[in-house]
């Protein structure tokens, strides 16, 4: 019998009034017994009696025949759930005006007497330099690719270099412009991704052993975009895997502050090759914390946009209703820049919406009301000098700063929502045992959370997100009377919330320990406002000078 013709037999059925009703041929040879029922009632917190569960025999066997019968169906990584996460709460209305964006590029800008110089200038600042014509496309990405074959030994950031295509796409970029063609700020300027995203003809290896000769015969939407900006790709990046941690198959990832310790997780090369100054920018993504952890670890700046804001087509999928992918920059002003060429709709992936991207260079400190989470930082955290000293810059700046309260995380759901929908996504992985094959065997990782997310039941993960909505509209009352709010980074459980609810975040560097490690804070906007948080953090940059800091010995 065909795979689809069982499929059909399994859930053949019939129509009354419009509706169908399936009837699941039972084909599995596991019984399903009372006993069974009983002991499984311990897992999910359910008392039934013995004549309820004799009721539910026959329907549990149909269920496991179903579930058999999806599994005759090959589901790729890339194909969605019909059940899709929208993040706006009911009542709230976009902006949705699109304005104008004045770009601060610096002029006169001169090639360094010490080459190696270059490796720390800005977007912004190289851009000058290849419209001068003081430096070629070419000559930009040799450059970067000496630094990355250099520091990669103690880094393990590069998975795999695309040397062959970015002399193409720099060439290209050096020829367009002795035609007259610019294409923008990302002109000639390089750049790599995090390996999850999909690049023709080059292994796309998600960080895990299973799938390090995976070739998807695809471009992801965001390469594509950056292609057509005139951005050169130099290397696919390291990532913790299947983008948890910093450990991928083959080794850890390091922070160029202490080469002794990981560069956290999970966009670990992303942050790691930029604080380097091995690339000038990169791509992470974030399901829970993997663009804020790894910028905070690498002293970089890191944007968390909306959810629904980049196409994630060509993206290994971890959570569908959580991933989203953003640039990691030096400063906030390059994180505006890249983001502007990478967001809004592809016409693939239906979560992206059509809204305007407004980023003014200049914060507006007089008619801007800018919360902070007041609790949170009366909390005693080990960083929390360095962020009390964050808040009295912006009060010296002139910031208007307002205290709010976020609402409590809803225990357990999010743990709940990313579980089961990454069980969904490595479903095979599971069940043929190639989870075997990952480095991370502890409880703590990802083998043993697919395998415990397999017992969560579907009403619980409804319910999760039945509590997520609650969250929204909490959330929504909370900023209401603030533009743009500031919280730390990993206290008071802002990370978590905004993560369910789809908040966009970026983070900056505002201190270093007495170790010498860079900590953060993160700044924190409305739904499909990247663009006043960006202004905030640039205007912070300006007047401090952490995000300048370069690690000894690169």
């Amino acid at each position: 019998m065909s795979r689809f013709k069982k499929v059909a037999y399994l859930l053949s059925g019939f129509i009354i009034g419009g509706v169908f009703f399936a009837f699941i041929q039972a084909e599995s040879e596991r019984e399903i017994t009372s006993y069974l029922v009983e002991q499984a009632e311990v897992l999910f917190g359910l008392n039934f009696n013995e004549a309820k569960r004799d009721s539910m025999l026959d329907g549990l066997s149909e269920n496991l025949a179903a579930y058999e019968a999806f599994r005759e169906i090959e589901i790729a990584n890339n194909v969605m759930p019909a059940i899709q996460f929208n993040p706006i709460p009911p009542g709230w209305l976009p902006t949705v005006e699109q304005r104008d964006i004045s770009w601060d590029i610096p002029e006169n800008v001169a090639l360094p007497e010490d080459i190696d110089e270059l490796a720390f200038y800005t977007i912004a600042e190289l851009a000058a330099l290849i419209r001068q014509g003081d430096i070629s496309s070419v000559e930009l990405t040799r450059f970067f690719l000496d630094r990355l074959k250099t520091f990669d030994t103690k880094l393990k950031a590069v998975i795999t270099f695309t040397e062959e295509r970015a002399l193409e796409e720099a060439k290209r970029a050096d020829e367009e412009l002795q035609q007259g063609i610019y294409r923008g700020l990302l002109h000639g300027i390089p750049y790599a991704t995090k390996d999850l995203l999909a690049l023709e003809e080059y292994p796309t290896t998600w960080g895990a052993g299973p799938f390090r000769d995976q070739v998807i015969d695809e471009t992801a939407t965001v390469n594509q975009r950056l292609s057509d900006a005139g951005a050169v790709h130099l290397a696919k990046l390291t990532l913790g895997e299947l983008a948890w941690g910093d450990v991928w198959f083959d080794g850890m990832t390091r922070t160029p502050w202490n080469t002794d310790i990981g560069a956290s997780g999970s966009s670990a090369g992303s942050a790691a090759t930029v604080a380097g100054g091995l690339i000038p920018f990169s791509i992470g993504s974030e399901t829970l914390g993997s663009i804020v952890s790894p910028s905070t670890r690498n002293g970089v700046t890191g944007l968390r946009p909306s959810y629904g804001r980049v196409s994630r087509h060509g993206a290994m999928a971890l959570s569908w209703s959580m991933d989203k992918i953003g640039p990691i920059t030096r400063t906030a002003e390059d994180a505006a820049i890249v983001f502007e060429a990478i967001y809004g709709p592809d016409g693939i992936d239906p979560t992206v919406y059509e809204l305007p991207f407004n980023y003014d260079s200049h914060f507006d400190f007089e008619n801007m009301r800018v919360g902070y989470h007041a609790s949170a930082f009366e909390i005693n955290y080990p960083t929390r000098d360095f962020d009390l000293e964050t808040l009295e810059v912006f009060r010296e700046l002139g910031a208007n700063l307002v205290p709010i309260e976020l609402p409590a995380p809803p225990p357990g759901v999010l743990n709940l929502v990313l579980a089961v929908e990454a069980a969904a996504a490595f479903d095979e992985l599971t069940r043929t045992g190639m989870d075997d094959e990952l480095v991370r065997q502890i409880k703590n990782a990802w083998p043993n959370v697919l395998r415990t997310a397999r017992f969560v039941p579907a009403v619980e993960y409804i319910q999760a997100n039945r509590v997520r909505h609650l969250l929204m509209q909490q959330m929504a009352e909370a900023i209401s009377d603030v533009d743009v709010y500031i919280t730390p980074s990993f206290i008071g459980g802002n990370l978590l919330i905004t993560n369910l609810t789809g908040h966009p975040t970026v983070v900056i560097p505002n201190g270093f320990t007495e170790e010498g490690m860079p900590v953060s804070i993160t700044i924190n906007g409305h739904l499909f406002d990247e663009g006043t948080p960006l202004s905030l953090a640039r205007a912070y940059q300006n007047a401090t000078n952490f995000h300048n800091r370069r690690p000894p010995g690169f």
